[in-house]
């Protein structure tokens, strides 16, 4: 396992190592050259090739013409002689002129770069009269227009798209009094992380709540995206807290710039940013939100160009160079990675009508289904060079999660009309229960790893999300079996509630063991931290919509109180690094997950059904809601993902 500082930031996978840029210093200052000399070399080049044009020029001695782009231009010749209407051959224009026409011409143009040769002279002093600070602001001022030309055209409009039947956008007031409050409290929870962000981060991808400033990772490269505001606008905006949403609005309509020189995750890009882009426009149908999830899209295409069609890990969003995490079976892409794209490219090409996007992902879908899979199961590495798998490890927690959740969610995204997605994700699941399910000596269900044919007994907090997703597939199961998957859930989610249950703190570790007398504890050191995760709230909340047993929301409500009791700080929300601890200590970070996955799921885990209903919606694996695309409502038989 790694150890807390190389923790899993978001989504439902493992963390790069951290080898960013700071990893490996350049020394910029040390080996950049001065504007000045640039300048000088500009010019410098300029006048000697002044001179080159001035000396080599044509000689009229040795050439009977200079006529500037004017060739000799062969004119048909009417012989007259019979009527004008045969042609008597042709007449050469030109032949029968002074040559002193053309060596005037020739002095004009000697004439004219002498001028143009003395002008550049002139301004080559003049430039270095200026002094330094003159010159970079003439560099800046420049560089900024060449800016503001690339963001007009990006900024072209998209065609008009009917937006789906949006339904349940405004609601969800629960009538019970206690119930009401405890939504309240969470909501006043959000506010609390937002206002602290606000005031201390504002921009920066994260906020470290103690050191009150602002925190980012190398999966956000090394540029403030705001991802704390891009991942908070959907769960700002179902609260009702409208003024926050606008704030965040106006940051991203005048800040949110993707032409910059940083190396990003496309997975963590993908979910976070994309998918809630998305997800605010559906709720808000404010256009600016589109516009940018398209122009990010655009820039993490470049990912997709290897010998396979699986992207990259990282891609450079302006130079569109990609590459994989090195720690990664040697240069493999994630399965985790590659395969949770599908549910925000789909909605790309359905509201820009460019089918690009869809063709990415169902690409990988037809690569995916071409291959061989050991006793039915998805290693979590696959080489984008030979299409080859890497080590056979498989998990449906970290690495491998969310591809599962994705083949299930293509199924109900689209209506229930791709069956191939369902197929796939019922053939995996069939795999899954019979290779990686166990049930410990206290009777406990856990879901395993499987690494080189061997079963590992121990389970992540990552995959604690699989109760929920089990549950929410079981309408559809095969063999009539949706009373078993939703049992199936229902016994993973007291699994990890138990994980909870047996800490101090009443908050569950990151991974546990069912080993000998050991169940649902963590026993190394670092794998006792909580870094504010969601999967178990989000399981509570699927199995909460589909059961309304009220042991879901007492679950939920234990897991709020033990958040706000031990995690809350004067300037946030903070992870803490021993749940077995009675006084914790903080690791000073504010995840964006955290408003946008964690405390969205306990605001819906308290309110009625009838807000984001689960008919109309879909939750991407960053908790931001895509509507479902029914074919009654739209007009999606005309348009390129389902044809």
């Amino acid at each position: 396992m790694t150890t807390p500082a190389l923790l899993p930031l978001s989504g439902r996978r493992l963390p790069p190592l951290n080898l960013g840029a700071s990893a490996f210093p350049h020394h910029r200052a040390t080996l950049r050259l001065s504007e000045k000399f640039i300048l000088l070399l500009i010019l410098s080049a300029f006048i000697t090739l002044c001179f080159g044009a001035f000396f080599f020029l044509p000689d009229s001695s040795k050439h009977k013409r200079f006529d500037l782009g004017l060739e000799d231009v062969l004119i048909p010749h009417v012989d007259t002689s019979k009527g004008g209407k045969n042609l008597g051959g042709f007449l050469i224009h030109g032949q029968g002129h002074d040559e002193h026409r053309h060596r005037e011409e020739e002095e004009r143009l000697r004439n004219k770069i002498r001028a143009d040769h003395e002008k550049a002279l002139e301004e080559a002093k003049e430039k270095l009269k200026k002094s330094r600070d003159e010159i970079q602001a003439e560099i800046q001022t420049e560089k900024n227009k060449v800016v503001q030309e690339l963001k007009k055209k990006d900024s072209k409009p998209l065609p008009p798209v009917p937006l789906p039947n949006l339904i349940g956008i405004n609601s969800g007031e629960p009538a019970d009094l206690d119930i009401r409050e405890k939504r309240n409290k969470i909501k006043e929870m959000m506010k609390h992380a937002w206002d602290n962000y606000r005031q201390y981060g504002w921009g920066h991808n994260e906020l470290k709540p103690i050191a009150r400033k602002g925190h980012s990772t190398n999966i956000f490269g090394n540029s403030q995206m705001g991802a704390t505001i891009v991942d908070a606008l959907d769960t700002l905006y179902i609260m009702g807290l409208h003024d926050e949403f606008r704030e965040g609005q106006e940051w991203i309509d005048k800040n949110l710039d993707f032409s910059v020189n940083s190396e990003v995750s496309v997975f963590e890009v993908n979910i976070r940013f994309i998918g809630g882009l998305l997800a605010a426009y559906y709720l808000s149908g404010q256009e600016v939100f589109k516009i940018k999830a398209v122009q990010l899209a655009g820039k993490l295409l470049p990912a997709f160009n290897t010998p396979t069609g699986i992207p990259w890990a990282m891609v450079n969003l302006k130079s569109g160079v990609g590459r994989n995490w090195g720690w990664a079976s040697a240069g493999s892409s994630i399965l985790a990675e590659f395969g949770t794209l599908h549910m925000e490219f789909v909605h790309l090409s359905y509201l820009t009508g460019d089918p690009v996007y869809y063709n990415k992902v169902m690409h990988i879908r037809k690569l995916l289904q071409k291959m061989d899979r050991p006793n039915g199961l998805y290693p979590n590495y696959l080489n984008p060079r030979t299409g080859r798998w890497g080590q056979h490890h498989t998990s449906v927690g970290g690495l491998g999660d969310s591809f599962y959740e994705y083949l299930l969610k293509a199924w109900l995204m689209s209506d229930k009309m791709d069956t191939e997605a369902r197929k796939m994700y019922d053939d995996a699941i069939e795999a899954i229960e019979k290779h990686l399910i166990r049930k410990s000596n206290g009777g406990l269900t856990f879901i395993g790893e499987w690494k080189n044919g061997h079963l590992e007994r121990k389970m992540g907090h990552l995959t604690c999300f699989a109760g929920g997703m089990f549950a929410l597939g079981a309408d559809g199961s095969r063999d009539d079996k949706a009373g078993h998957y939703l049992q199936l859930g229902a016994e993973i989610a007291h699994t990890c509630h138990e994980s909870y249950d047996r800490t101090t703190l009443k908050l569950g570790p990151e991974a546990f063991k069912f080993d000998g007398g050991v169940e649902a504890v963590a026993v190394r050191q670092n794998e006792k931290y909580y870094i504010l995760r969601p999967e178990v709230i989000e399981t509570y909340w699927y199995m909460w919509r589909f059961t309304h047993d009220p042991k879901y929301r007492q679950w939920g409500w234990e897991a709020a109180q033990a958040i706000d009791k031990y995690c809350r700080v004067s300037g946030g929300f903070s992870g803490v690094k021993d749940v077995y601890s009675s006084s914790p200590t903080y690791d000073d970070v504010q995840q964006s997950f955290f408003l946008a996955e964690t405390l969205k799921y306990l605001y819906l885990l308290f309110s009625n059904d009838d807000l984001l209903p689960l008919d109309n919606w879909v939750f991407n694996t960053e908790a931001h809601p895509l509507p479902v695309l029914h074919l009654a409502n739209t007009t999606l038989s005309g348009n390129p993902a389902y044809l």
